[in-house]
């Protein structure tokens, strides 16, 4: 187990310049090598050819771990959950950035966001939710070059000690134990079906 101490703390990343904010009773855990992951996600999609994400609908629900498909986007789960039931919706298009999608994909995405937080509420009851989009790499996404929204429920005290200090999350269930659940619990929908998802992504090559 590696100890705090070897982390910087505030006094050490700052300079003296008095930016704007105001100075309050906690102290930052500051972790480099989430960097490190970021960038190394960045490395290896340098196109949509080898992005993750325009290639699991091509692959069976089970093995991409996706939980629905809809006609312009789909759900998966997270293959580094911060918590069990830690969703993506991810359009098909390779796009980068939330102003490049259309208003059919800006649509589906959020429905398909309310439907998610609607279903993970009646299999897990979670408290709350952390819902958002990392925009490009200074923005902390992963996977820059392919939109995704996150979808993470929230439990109180989900937040303990093994992430900060041992750097390892622990989670009860198996991703595909977490993906049959939700997917069961989807509600069906005559316009978001499985082969109207797979036509769709077959139909959206371009980036």
């Amino acid at each position: 187990m590696e100890s705090q101490d070897q982390y910087p703390h505030d006094g050490d990343v700052t300079d003296e310049f008095e930016l704007a904010g105001v100075p309050d009773a906690f102290q930052r855990l500051w972790t480099p090598h989430r960097l490190a992951y970021i960038k190394g996600g960045q490395d290896q999609v340098s196109s949509k050819d080898n992005c993750p994400f325009c290639a699991a609908p091509s692959h069976t629900d089970e093995e991409a771990l996706i939980v629905h498909r809809g006609m312009h986007a789909f759900v998966i789960l997270n293959l580094f959950p911060y918590n069990a039931g830690h969703l993506l919706v991810c359009p098909y298009r390779h796009v980068p950035d939330y102003t490049d999608i259309d208003l059919e994909e800006t649509a589906e995405i959020a429905a398909l966001t309310q439907t998610a937080m609607r279903v993970l509420r009646k299999v897990s009851a979670p408290a709350g939710f952390n819902l958002g989009m990392n925009q490009g790499v200074a923005g902390g996404a992963g996977i820059a070059a392919h939109l995704h929204q996150h979808i993470v429920p929230r439990w109180s005290g989900d937040g303990n000690f093994l992430p900060i200090i041992a750097h390892t999350k622990a989670i009860t269930q198996t991703l595909g134990e977490v993906r049959q659940m939700v997917a069961d619990a989807w509600p069906a929908s005559a316009d978001e079906t499985s082969s109207g998802g797979a036509s769709a992504a077959a139909g959206n090559d371009e980036a």
